[in-house]
């Protein structure tokens, strides 16, 4: 069985970590993948994949606030009772 470098594992996440939190549904795609990757970063001691991967956690926390500001000003302006267009 081939050996894996899951440092290199742990970067890899920590990018996607970062793209999730911009591409995935309320930014949560990239938080659980930034917490993956960070759990596997300090394990396995890797310095720039912790940024990364910290960098990701906070962008997609980010995301995720904003998203539910949005859903809670369009709950307040009506957007339930069918006065605000949604599409």
């Amino acid at each position: 069985m081939a050996d894996i470098n899951f440092g290199a594992v742990a970067y890899v996440l920590g990018i996607l970590s970062i793209v999730f939190a911009f591409v995935s549904q309320w930014g949560i795609g990239g938080l659980i993948i930034g917490i993956i990757g960070f759990i596997q970063a300090k394990k396995y001691n890797v310095q720039k994949a912790k940024r990364l991967n910290i960098i990701g956690i906070i962008l997609s926390a980010i995301m995720l606030i904003i998203n539910i500001i949005f859903v809670v000003l369009l709950i307040n302006s009506g957007a339930d009772s069918g006065s605000f267009p949604l599409f």
